[in-house]
């Protein structure tokens, strides 16, 4: 029997942490991403910067930050729905193009000295928007490129791609706008895409039959949210993803207010900030790849409850390199709960679903962004950012806590169902 084009290769013998690298396709996806997001990474801490030049308030901070994710709440379902009824590859390519357009956009802008605020609101707003069909499309196609038991594995892996990007690209871009001006780094991001690009188009899928769709898009937008209210277990993370995502990961968008006005550093300093939080959270990445027989829940809450603590424990220091080992600290955590979640999701329900709730996963989890950065930056504004970050981390905790009981105590209703069954006969 021939292989087909993505069967991994038994010869091909890899670590456990990199089990999901066998597979072809997802070798290509890997590489292009691997570029593609440390350009991503440039342009989100060189744009933040300039933001704050132009502004220095921390509320427009958090508006910008909320414009960038507000179209996921609108359009994260569609392209759910787009997810399961076209070919993902090709949606990906698409969404990969536009922003890459964006990009160049941006940097011209930039390096003509034309930039406004409005222009950067805009270009935030177009870019959300695309992210909002990419993301469902994007997520949904991991399970196409892997085996499902590779699945857990694969999608640590995306996280380190993210997080080793992060933790490379802040630290580059704070050099270049120090040196060069922000132009560059929009530049560079836009260069950046052709890897994805060129992964994408070298990809080779079987032949799979044409699905015969018989629903309208209305219907299977519908019918996906009617899944979603059945599945107490996907509706449970929704909730807690939410907190987390409002409330933990809010941070970021404060990070110019404590280099400068905290910590008293320059863009360099932007840089390593973020850059810590990206070394942290590529540990993390990697160790949840390690760990992919081991218990989801304890991956999930530890990893909740380590980035809760971290934070708090950031909004209280005044020391730079504490605060770097804090945030990697926030890092680590975050990724353990994001990867683990994103797992949980996956492997929770059906194929025929998936784009839809992955478009789901990106209304929770990119769409409450919005709100978060707005009550983070409106909280800086009045209170201080340390006091920002200080409540975010323990409505984090809180929420985490929550969900933990709540858990417990539909695993004891289980339990005690079960106990309480009449024995069948000998």
């Amino acid at each position: 029997m021939n292989r087909l084009p993505d069967e991994p290769r038994r010869g091909l013998r890899l670590p456990r942490t990199f089990a999901a690298l066998r597979h072809r396709n997802y070798r290509l996806f890997f590489g292009g991403q691997l570029v593609s997001v440390t350009g991503t990474w440039m342009q989100i801490t060189a744009l933040s910067w300039l933001t704050y030049q132009l502004t220095h308030s921390p509320f427009l901070l958090g508006l910008i930050g909320a414009l960038g994710s507000l179209p996921m709440l609108v359009f994260a379902i569609p392209g759910g729905v787009l997810a399961d009824r076209l070919e993902k590859r090709r949606i990906i390519l698409f969404t990969q193009s536009s922003a890459m357009v964006l990009a160049f956009v941006l940097a011209a802008l930039t390096g003509l000295q034309w930039i406004r605020v409005w222009h950067i609101a805009l270009l935030a707003a177009l870019g959300g928007a695309v992210m909002a069909c990419d993301m469902p499309a994007r997520q949904a196609f991991v399970i196409e490129m892997v085996e499902r038991r590779d699945l857990m594995n694969a999608i640590a892996l995306n996280s380190s791609i993210f997080n080793g990007a992060r933790a490379i690209g802040p630290a580059i871009a704070g050099a270049l706008v120090a040196s060069v001006g922000a132009a560059w780094c929009f530049f560079i991001n836009g260069l950046s895409f052709v890897a994805v690009l060129i992964g994408l188009l070298l990809m080779r899928f079987p032949a799979r039959p044409r699905r015969e769709i018989t629903t309208s898009p209305l219907a299977d937008a519908v019918g996906g949210l009617r899944y979603l209210r059945t599945n107490s277990t996907v509706m449970g993370l929704a909730a807690l993803l939410g907190a987390i995502s409002m409330f933990g990961w809010s941070y970021a968008v404060l990070m110019p207010v404590f280099a400068r006005d905290v910590l008293h550093m320059g863009p360099q300093g932007l840089g390593y900030l973020m850059a810590a939080t990206g070394v942290g959270a590529l540990i993390g990445a990697l160790t949840v790849a390690s760990l992919s027989g081991y218990p989801l829940p304890r991956l999930l809450f530890g990893g909740a409850f380590t980035m809760a603590a971290a934070l708090l424990g950031f909004s209280f220091s005044h020391t730079f390199a504490l605060s770097l080992v804090l945030l990697a600290g926030a890092g680590f955590g975050g990724v353990m709960f994001m990867a683990t979640a994103n797992t949980a999701f996956q492997t929770s329900v059906p194929d025929e679903v998936r784009g839809r709730i992955m478009g789901v996963w990106g209304i929770v989890f990119a769409g409450s962004a919005p709100l978060g950065s707005l009550q983070a930056g409106t909280l800086a504004q009045y209170l201080g950012a340390p006091a920002a970050v200080r409540i975010g981390a323990c409505v984090a905790a809180g929420a985490t806590i929550t969900a933990l009981v709540a858990l417990r105590r539909r695993q004891k209703r289980a339990d005690d169902s079960r106990s309480s069954r009449p024995a069948s006969g000998i």
